[in-house]
């Protein structure tokens, strides 16, 4: 690749040649600010809070979509330029509504850190200002066009990492606004609830629905016992929230935090994963060995769930049948846990703690779980209930449900459920206990994931696939028949559950999302290997609890398994 040679702000800087300014800026150590900009995704320079200025050029230019040249002189700070922002972040401001102090994107407002830090002026541009309403139809997410700024950024995620288009830019001018098809609420769209869109917003336009009101009910009334149950990813995340590194896994402080909280027990998602894979593996063999509903889709994931049954409906039925695992968990909380320690239903509540947005819409057709609160709502709550979280003590998780192995534990990383699967499938499959478990041809990669093994004489054909843009193509390939596979895994957040809709907010600006997914699946394939059970049928606790119920009572396939609908 061609060098060029360019001056930033008086340093000489040598960038590529496919470099813009924003990016050789970057290299050179040089912040741009940026609202509308994501890498690879969104670079239309809508915001203009970019601009700088470029020597020869009549007018400011933006950094984020102006390739560089040889030669090229750039001020990026002198006063035009810091004016000009100034102005534009004033505009944006003068069409917001800015009831920051309650807005749930307070403190990770970009445009709030702009607007401080370029001293803009309350109320300096006065005119018409547009009035939405709420868009409350999603049991996932919350859309507020008042605090939008038009950036696009949920536009272009939707469209070209998710492959959904549930949102677009609508009607011009002053009357431009991000909507749905026809004017429709957006549970009347293709949106799939994966809540991508919230972690690129730079404002409070789009956020999570909060389930946090709904749990300080079960919690205040002293009939309820309430139980909640840890995903894998939520561990590598809550941390951020509390100034540690991406990626520090810390399971032993969120219990505590949990137990403070009020929760009368805490259990743990991969328990449930265990679980998924001891039925999943079942599954998957009776269908290798009948060659039938080949390839079988993980089911773990309601967002890819719902793609398939809106754009895929003829494949709804390769979809593996297992509940998801805290579905699953959720079905053994209640009808076992609960007649053992003789709990009534009614007084029972499960409040499911996720990365995940989706999780509120897989709910509502499900009577297991009452409530699923995200990793940064979870957040939220530690923070009203005053704990200090860097200073609280490590507990563990409660048991019978709070024992996992290795296996469960890695659900929360792209290639985790596949490899977990084959830890149990290749045992069954060789009629022995194969000691090598670190099955790492089908972990992390960038998008899509091809493989194959062989396992007595039989060669599995894998794919593993994280966002719903690749998942696309790979369908396509299985429609058309230049591709075949008996397993595929598909989860529809980049990189998996450890970038789920919703984790803590991230600066896209300075990470992409495989780089964010990398760093907190580290953690998970770390305490993975430090662990004595790795293996889902190895989990003693799991395995007692097919022995002296769900076996006997033939209930495994009742409770742990259900139909897809379209």
């Amino acid at each position: 690749m061609a060098k060029v040679n360019l001056i930033i702000d008086g340093v000489n800087v040598e960038a590529d040649s496919s470099d813009t300014i924003l990016s050789a800026a970057k290299k050179a150590g040089i912040i741009i600010p940026t609202l509308c900009y994501l890498k690879d995704i969104n670079c239309d320079g809508a915001c203009r809070v970019c601009v700088v200025e470029c020597k020869g050029k009549k007018n400011l230019i933006t950094a984020c979509n102006t390739p560089v040249s040889d030669g090229m002189e750039i001020e990026t700070c002198n006063p035009k330029v810091l004016e000009a922002r100034k102005t534009n972040i004033e505009l944006l401001l003068s069409n917001h509504n800015k009831n920051c102090l309650t807005c749930g994107k307070n403190l990770n407002c970009k445009l709030q850190q702009y607007s401080y830090e370029f001293g803009c002026e309350e109320g300096k541009i006065n005119g018409v200002k547009n009035n939405y309403e709420l868009d409350l139809s999603s049991p996932c997410i919350v859309r507020d066009n008042n605090k939008c700024i038009l950036c696009g950024r949920c536009v272009q995620v939707c469209k070209n990492i998710q492959a959904t288009s549930a949102i677009q830019k609508q009607k011009r001018g002053f009357n431009t606004m991000i909507d749905c098809a026809f004017d429709k609420p957006i549970n009347e769209s293709n949106c799939v609830g994966c809540g991508q869109c919230v972690l690129v917003c730079p404002t409070g336009a789009l956020l999570e629905k909060s389930n946090i009101k709904k749990v300080m009910e079960f919690l205040s009334n002293p009939k309820n016992v309430v139980i909640a149950q840890v995903a894998p990813s939520v561990r590598v995340a809550i941390n951020e929230e509390f100034g540690y590194p991406i990626g520090t896994f810390n399971e032993g402080k969120l219990v505590t935090a949990l137990k403070r909280i009020g929760f009368n027990k805490v259990f743990d998602v991969n328990v449930g994963a265990d679980f998924t894979v001891i039925e999943e593996s079942e599954e998957l063999i009776e269908r290798i060995k009948t060659n039938t509903l080949i390839p079988q889709f993980s089911s773990c994931c309601p967002a890819w769930v719902k793609y398939v049954k809106l754009h895929y409906p003829n494949y709804v039925k390769n979809l593996s049948t297992c509940k998801s695992p805290n579905e699953m968990l959720g079905a053994v909380i209640k009808n076992y846990y609960a007649k053992q320690n003789n709990i009534p239903l009614e007084n029972i509540k499960v409040v499911a703690i996720m990365p995940c947005t989706a999780k509120k819409m897989e709910i509502e057709d499900d009577e297991d779980v009452d409530a699923v609160l995200t990793t940064r709502e979870l957040a939220t709550f530690i923070k009203y209930k005053n704990l200090s979280f860097t200073h609280l003590l490590e507990t563990q998780f409660d048991n019978p449900l709070g024992h996992y192995s290795g296996a469960g534990l890695i659900f929360g990383a792209t290639g985790g459920v596949t490899e977990a699967v084959l830890r149990t499938a290749v045992d069954k499959l060789t009629n022995k206990d194969n000691s090598n478990v670190d099955f790492k041809i089908v972990r992390q990669g960038d998008g899509i994931k091809e493989t194959e093994l062989n396992v007595d004489g039989i060669t599995l054909k894998l794919c593993v696939v994280s966002g719903l843009k690749n998942a696309q193509t790979v369908m396509e390939q299985i429609a058309s028949g230049k591709k075949h596979f008996h397993f595929v895994e598909v989860m529809a957040c980049p990189g998996g559950c450890v970038n789920g809709g919703g984790q803590p907010f991230v600066d896209y600006t300075k990470y992409d999302y495989y780089q964010i997914a990398k760093m907190r699946a580290k953690g998970l394939y770390e305490f993975d290997a430090k662990l004595t059970d790795r293996k889902s049928h190895k989990n003693t606790f799991v395995t007692e609890i097919y022995d002296k119920f769900l076996l006997p009572n033939k209930l495994n396939h009742k409770l742990l398994h259900h139909e897809h609908k379209i």
